[in-house]
Parts: C-alpha cells; structure tokens; sequence
C-alpha cells in the first residue's frame, strides 16, 4: 500500500484559492469541536482558541459525560468568550463523535488512538478540517485507514494537522536545518530516550462496566492505546525519520515487557521498550521508552555524525561546529504553533496535509512495537503489507460489548509474551 512516503504532497499541502470549506465564507467564526476530554483534548481546545481569536469551540464529546462537563468548565474559566457549549452539544458515549462532528467546521480528536482513524475518516468525510492527536493508529489496518483519510482530505482541499507537534518547534526547525545543511557530516546513528512514569491512571470507578473502565483509563490497554512506542516514542522517532530526510526503517528489532507494574490500573501494557532500527546506509537508530516510577527520566533525541553529534531537544551541535540556538523571543508553544498554522491554512483557503509523515511515522512505532511484542524481526514490507488490527474493530465498539482483555483471578490482566505472541 505504502512506498517509503506518501505522496509528498500531504506533507507540503495542496495551494488553492478559492476560500477552504468548513465554514462559512466571510464569518470570524470557526466552530471547533473537541473528541476526547481528558488532559490532551482540553490542552489542544486551549490551543486551538489561543492560535485564532475566532475560533469557538462548540461541541465536546467523550466515554464519560461528567469528562465532558469537568473539562467544559474548566475551558470556561480559562477562555470564557470563546467557549459555546451548551449542554445539547455535550455528548457521550462511544458515538459522540458523529453529534460533535455534526456541530462542528473543524474537529480535535485526542481520544483513543483506536478511534483515531474512523474519527479522522468521518470528519473528513463530512467535510471538517482535523486536528488528530498522536498516535495516528494502533494498528496497520487502522494506518491504512489514515492514509485513505489523508488522500480524501487533499482531494477536497480539507486540511488535517498533526500532533507531531515537534514539526513546528522553531528551535527544532531550525537545529535540523543545520544537521540537514551538514553540521555534524554524515549521520550515522541516533538515539532516542523517553524515559518516565507511568502516563494518566485512571481507577475503576464503583458501579462501571469493564468496558467503560478500559475506555475511561485507555492508555493502560493496548486494543485503545497501542502501548508505549506508538502513544510515547512517535515523537522522538519521527524526530529520526525526519533528521534521516523523511525516510523509513528496512527493519526493526526489540525487547520489551513487563517487569514492575502491578495491580489492575496498569492494565495489559508493557513498562519498558528497547528497539534498535536499522535505516538505510547502515544508519542504526536505538530507541528506549520505560514507564516505572522512582527510576531515571529522560526525553531527548541525540543525533550523532561523522564530524560531531546534535541534541536535539537543547538546540545545541558539538564537534567541529560548536552551535547553541539562543532560544524563540515568541511565548508561543509549538503545541499553540500547530493550530496557528492550521486556523491560518484554513483562513487562508491554502489546505494544509501533514499526511506524509503522520503515516509514515505511525507505522515505524509499529514495527517498533510489534516486534517488542512478539520477539521477531518486523521488516518495512511487513508492517505495510499487513492487514491486522486488534478486536474488536473500531466501529463496532459499544457499551455493552464484552472487551477483548479481561482480568484474571487475582484482578490483573494478562500480557503478551514476547517467543509466544504472533501477531502480524
């Protein structure tokens, strides 16, 4: 299905002149719609009403109404002018994302990732700019969805923006262009670290089905998140494809598990990941992500050439050029930059497709993640030729179904076991 990109043109946006669909021509007014309340989702609304003064968010939707309601008033207090959610455009439940694309010009989807792919495809099927939130997919079968989501978008001028939020980090920008430009030669290796605790946990609330316990603490389950490499370790290894000139891994290797986690808040994911990748002209790209407490934390992108090394995340090149970047004067955030570029993309009827390397770096995660999984080599061919998908399939999720994990005798759930599991 995939070469080693997309089109290129996803990634540089598609010009056009006539004003951008999804709103109303010669309104101020852009109404945004938010899918997935928790800490992500009202971040990125926040976002979105700082990038453009006409932005109103008009529609929010989760598992959890009192999610919804909880993150309502707090945007409320924050942005009080720019907030128009009435409680008919509350919604809940595993469809509350048709009623908030419906009230909407252009949707925020930061639920879990599972949905991520329908939720991109219907909005841009209705229409509706996206912003989507990392990972793009959990799955292959979801990665395709993408891709046809993101061709369907550059075919009617709709914009989709994703939450690789280092793409538009200045400081970022600007280092890479000096590793592109030859700073520190040839690269002939990367490491990326994103070691830290546990992400989000949610407790089971009295009284809630296991379903909606899953759904309510999805980063804990691989069917909802994907686990730590694709929902963590995209950022740092989009950061390598990009610094690698957009390229892709012939192959990847890992090791992964269980080791300290315990108890049924911490569901059936792994708490550390190692994967070493192996890129064209033998550039070895070595990844780690670790989820425990009271250990060492660290997140940072290390890029080391023939004549020097680049860190990435300090801004700073050693070797035979000796660089620091002097730091943005702007306060803005790249997580407020990403919305500025889509709220102006869509203003300015010019669409903008970060389709490329959303796909492309969902899809290194996975090759990541699977071969943590299962303990085999996955190859570049494999990941796009697969078909897989964890069950159930996204559009078939409802309240009263039965989740595909469920725990065991002592309340824990079971996890993949790396020589057993096959998967792809």
């Amino acid at each position: 299905m995939h070469k080693e990109t997309v089109s290129r043109r996803l990634f540089l946006g598609v010009s056009a002149a006539a004003a951008a669909p999804g709103y109303v021509a010669g309104s101020d007014v852009i109404r945004v719609g938010v899918i997935g309340c928790g800490g992500r989702g009202e971040a990125a609304a926040v976002n979105a009403m700082k990038a453009d003064p006409g932005v109103r968010i008009s529609a929010m939707g989760d598992l959890l109404l009192d999610r919804v309601q909880e993150k309502r008033t707090a945007l409320r207090l924050k942005h009080p002018a720019q907030m128009d959610v009435p409680d008919e455009r509350c919604f809940a439940g595993f469809d509350a994302y048709r009623q908030v694309i419906e009230a909407s010009d252009v949707i925020i989807i930061a639920n879990a990732a599972k949905f991520h792919p329908l939720h991109m495809m219907a909005g841009i099927q209705a229409g509706r700019h996206v912003f989507v939130e990392k990972p793009h997919a959990i799955d292959p079968a979801g990665v395709r969805v993408v891709t046809e989501a993101c061709e369907l978008a550059a075919r009617k001028r709709l914009s989709v923006v994703s939450g690789l939020q280092s793409r538009y980090h200045p400081g970022y920008r600007e280092t890479m262009q000096r590793v592109h430009d030859g700073a520190i030669g040839d690269i002939v290796a990367i490491q990326e670290t994103w070691l830290r605790a546990p992400y989000v946990l949610y407790p089971r609330r009295p009284g809630m089905s296991e379903v909606m316990y899953q759904g309510s603490n999805q980063y804990h389950f691989n069917w909802l998140s994907g686990d730590d490499v694709p929902q963590t370790l995209i950022h740092n290894l989009d950061r390598s494809s990009w610094a690698l000139g957009e390229r892709a891994p012939l192959r990847a290797y890992g090791m992964g598990g269980r080791s300290t986690l315990r108890g049924e808040i911490y569901g059936n994911v792994f708490d550390h990941h190692a994967v070493v990748y192996d890129f064209p002209g033998g550039v070895r790209v070595y990844a780690y992500c670790r989820t425990i407490p009271n250990c060492y934390d660290e997140n940072a992108s290390l890029i080391m050439g023939t004549k020097g090394r680049c860190d990435l995340l300090k801004l700073r090149i050693e070797g035979e050029t000796n660089w620091q970047h002097p730091g943005s004067q702007s306060k803005a955030s790249a997580y407020d930059l990403e919305h500025v570029a889509l709220f102006r993309a869509i203003r300015g009827g010019k669409p903008l497709n970060n389709g490329s390397y959303m796909v492309r770096s969902t899809l290194i995660t996975l090759m990541g993640q699977f071969s943590c999984y299962t303990g085999k080599q996955v190859t570049w061919e494999e990941i796009n030729s697969s078909r897989f998908y964890y069950p159930p399939k996204a559009e078939d999720c409802h309240a009263d179904m039965e989740p595909p994990v469920k725990p065991g005798p002592d309340g824990t759930y079971p996890v993949y076991v790396p020589g057993e599991t096959k998967l792809l």
